[in-house]
């Protein structure tokens, strides 16, 4: 994921902060958007183990990714959270525009690990 990818997330996502364990994402549910970490620390909690991941990373892109579009694990907030949530429309709208963007997303999801 680029620069500008990130600048086309956040033309469409929303702001939000959440307290430390909120849960964000709940395993089975429907994937109704995924979340780009601003600030802070999650874990997500999975069947294969837990991780926690930090700031850049983003979660819940699996369900939108996924032909069945649930949600693969639970996610909880660690410390205090500002994210950027993006809506599966949105999100679809932008993946429509540009084809290698799913991708470019899917190898950033979860995918740094906080300190």
């Amino acid at each position: 994921m680029n620069s500008d990818d990130l600048l086309r997330l956040e033309a469409v996502g929303s702001a939000g902060t959440f307290p430390t364990g909120h849960v964000l994402i709940e395993r089975g549910q429907h994937g109704s958007g995924l979340f780009v970490i601003l600030d802070g620390t999650v874990v997500v909690e999975a069947p294969e183990g837990n991780l926690e991941y930090g700031s850049g990373s983003i979660i819940g892109e699996r369900a939108l990714l996924s032909p069945v579009g649930r949600r693969a694990a639970r996610v909880r907030a660690t410390s205090d959270l500002r994210v950027l949530a993006v809506d599966r429309g949105e999100f679809e709208r932008l993946c429509a525009d540009d084809a290698a963007f799913a991708e470019r997303v899917a190898s950033r999801g979860a995918g740094r690990r906080a300190p």
